[in-house]
């Protein structure tokens, strides 16, 4: 076994192990030692599932073919997504005593790689002649236009970062969900790059977390607005 292939058993481990935790935190009760400890599991987890997909993806585009590169390189950008996802969602529950707009690098760094990331998708997928390549890079625009204008302007409402880490934890899970759906596309006879594998996760996602977010917008009397924080 090469150094590559360690190093992606140990991606496809922490993929299956926040996989397996997500759910926790969801149905155990907010704040809770359940709660904390199974989202602590799951951001590390997803920790671990960036950082090796970027060595493992890499000497793919790096040594193998045209058609294994492409499909890296858009693992490589679902990987980012997922962890810009995370990062924030996690980075809102530290800041939630914040009056202001922030400049933090923490805060703006991985949105700036996403948006640069979602920009170079986009024209990668113009240039293969992929409209798969290009609607994701344009969800990925959209995810992190969100997250730099939620950071560059002061909150609008006193649960801003429950939705907000809400928003990037479940928006996390969907991105991890679909790369784990694609990768094992083939095994049901299904193409990895067929519109199904990568479509169905986030259309899912979308729909459960569109009914999440308006149960707790009730539940803490917010106003709609507080949708846009949550993507």
């Amino acid at each position: 076994m090469t150094w590559v292939e360690r190093i992606r058993v140990l991606h496809i481990a922490a993929g299956f192990t926040a996989l397996a935790v997500f759910w926790l935190p969801m149905v155990a009760r907010k704040g809770g030692r359940v709660h904390r400890r199974a989202g602590w599991i799951y951001v590390v987890a997803m920790g671990v599932v960036a950082i090796t997909a970027v060595v493992v993806c890499g000497a793919r585009i790096l040594f193998d073919g045209p058609e294994v590169r492409a499909r890296s390189l858009f693992l490589l950008f679902i990987s980012i997504l997922a962890a810009t996802a995370a990062a924030s969602g996690v980075r809102a529950l530290r800041e939630k005593q914040r009056a202001g707009s922030t400049r933090k690098i923490i805060n703006l760094g991985l949105p700036t790689l996403l948006l640069v990331s979602s920009a170079a998708i986009s024209l990668y997928g113009l240039h293969l002649g992929s409209i798969l390549f290009t609607v994701f890079g344009a969800i990925g625009f959209l995810s992190s236009g969100s997250q730099l204008f939620y950071w560059l302007r002061p909150p609008q409402s006193r649960m801003h970062w429950w939705f907000a880490h809400m928003g990037g934890m479940v928006g996390s899970s969907i991105a991890t969900l679909t790369a784990f759906v694609v990768v094992n596309a083939p095994r049901l006879g299904i193409a990895s790059f067929s519109i199904l594998p990568w479509v169905a996760p986030g259309v899912v996602g979308a729909i459960g977390l569109n009914f999440w977010i308006r149960y707790y917008q009730r539940k803490f009397a917010t106003p709609r607005r507080e949708k846009a924080l949550a993507a």
